[in-house]
């Protein structure tokens, strides 16, 4: 900073400098003595917008630094920068005179040590499952043999080519590819976008939605893997309503993913076996089945033969069975004849008893028994008391006819009381009493006069008193002229009063 030391004494003649020029030399300075630097330490507070650039600090126990990593690095780096995860960034020292602080311009950051990454990791891995995402009772069975497999890869690695070779070489499926980046920065969004694009799918539209996916992907260290160990990755996979296998990495490899997903398999070929089993197999296990079926068919159908048989011998001949009801037929029809014969001999004597019981006396002392009851019934019914009952409820209405008039009349009478009241307070409230009073009402040319000022410029003026109108200034009506006609009266608001 020689060319902002002054060697003269302080006071007036010390030199001035601008804001923008000290701020250029410190910047100049920062720059040219520390170049390139590593620095190592905690990342805090993490900033997206929507330009793309990274805002981040770096933190320790006694200080933090401000860093910025622009849009072109931030898309290449193989970690994401997250809260908590200690870094070592690379990059360059400056300063931003807009709000007079130095920076760090990142470009490149590495977690410090494989140990930070798995410690973030296992953080991320308890608060998952503490939401109950890795829980195995909402783990969902998979299809036996799915007729669509959705799957979620990098198009152009080998592995979709294995996928693809396993599940022809087993089954032959119809498969759908959701291509996405297996790794680096767009590898979580995207494999989110593509689990859920899959669900959203609907049944038997113009494209088929999956009965199964497969999230796939080759090994790899555990910063080329992270993408998969994304929140928004593990919460995509819990909440797909397809059953998902996960394949990611190799068999030591171990992913987010993992728990979260129906079934792990240890490699994508491993899952492509998981998905469907072998067409040969099965055919193989049919053609035993149905083996097994026409065996059990045919012993069933020999033993049923044999036992039909057996039950055969020990049934009684048919002719020895129809031989007692032929014999017991035969002497009913011998004994028929007597039966009947004597039968009506019995009916005819009932009936010679019957005819004796019925004599001309005996029918004549009915008749008069009946109509002695008669005779009896119709005294009861006396015309007399008919006619007292009738002139005792007509009293009655009368009665209740008198008593409802009284009352009709009263209620008229309390009616008219309270209208004459009414009206009493209607006279006493209108506008018409109160000219009895002593006031009046001013109307210029027919309209009501309320100010001077409307006074003054009226043609001419009528004032309107208890006992008539009287007509102030302008000519009055001539034999030419109608007087004007009586107007309806006006409500006490609606003129001048005095």
């Amino acid at each position: 900073m020689s060319d902002l030391i002054d060697d003269s004494t302080p006071g007036e003649n010390a030199p001035e400098f601008s804001v923008s020029e000290l701020s250029g030399a410190i910047k100049r300075v920062i720059e040219g003595e520390f170049g390139h630097v590593r620095v190592k330490g905690e990342i805090g507070r993490v900033s997206r917008p929507r330009s793309g650039h990274i805002y981040l600090d770096l933190k320790d126990e006694r200080a933090v630094l401000s860093g910025v990593i622009w849009k072109g690095v931030a898309g290449r780096l193989s970690v994401q920068p997250e809260e908590g995860m200690e870094v070592v960034a690379t990059g360059r020292l400056t300063t931003f005179a807009g709000q007079s602080r130095y920076q760090i311009v990142i470009e490149d950051i590495k977690p410090a040590g494989v140990g930070a990454l798995m410690a973030m990791l296992e953080k991320r891995k308890k608060a998952l499952a503490a939401e109950g995402l890795f829980e195995a009772a909402r783990k969902r069975p998979l299809p036996y043999l799915p007729e669509v497999i959705g799957v979620v890869t990098s198009p152009s690695g080998s592995v979709i080519r294995d996928i693809l070779h396993r599940l022809r070489e087993r089954f032959p499926r119809k498969v759908l590819i959701w291509p996405v980046a297996v790794q680096g920065e767009r590898c979580g969004p995207e494999v989110a976008r593509g689990i859920r694009g899959f669900n959203a799918l609907s049944p038997g539209g113009a494209l088929p939605r999956p009965d199964l996916l497969i999230v796939a992907r080759g090994g790899g260290s555990i910063e080329d893997l992270w993408g998969f160990n994304d929140e928004d990755v593990v919460r995509a996979a819990a909440a797909s309503k397809i059953p998902l296998i996960s394949a990611v990495g190799h068999e030591t490899d171990t992913t987010l993913i993992d728990y979260a997903a129906d079934k792990r398999a240890p490699t994508p070929t491993a899952a492509a076996e998981i998905a469907v089993p072998v067409r040969l197999d099965l055919l193989a296990w049919l053609d035993n089945q149905e083996a097994r079926l026409s065996q059990a068919l045919s012993a069933g159908v020999t033993t049923r033969g044999q036992r039909l048989r057996d039950l055969a011998r020990a049934l009684r001949r048919p002719e020895t069975v129809l031989e007692g009801p032929r014999q017991r037929l035969d002497a009913y029809a011998d004994r028929l004849p007597a039966a009947l014969i004597r039968s009506v001999q019995e009916r005819r004597v009932r009936l010679s008893d019957s005819a004796g019981a019925l004599r001309p006396g005996l029918l004549r002392q009915t008749v008069q028994g009946e109509r002695r009851r008669l005779d009896g019934t119709a005294a009861r019914l006396n015309i007399r008391a008919l006619e007292r009952d009738i002139a005792a409820r007509r009293r009655e209405l009368s009665a209740l006819d008198a008593r409802f008039r009284e009352a009709a009349e009263r209620q008229a009478r309390g009616w008219r009381e309270r209208l004459a009241a009414l009206d009493r307070l209607r006279e006493t409230l209108g506008y018409r009493a109160t000219l009895r009073r002593g006031y009046a009402v001013v109307r210029g040319d027919g309209a009501l006069v309320t100010t001077r000022a409307a006074a003054e410029t009226a043609g001419a003026l009528e004032i309107e008193f208890a006992d008539g109108r009287l007509p102030v200034g302008g000519p009055g009506p001539g034999p030419g002229r109608k007087a004007a006609p009586k107007r309806k009266p006006e409500p006490p608001d609606q003129g001048s009063l005095f």
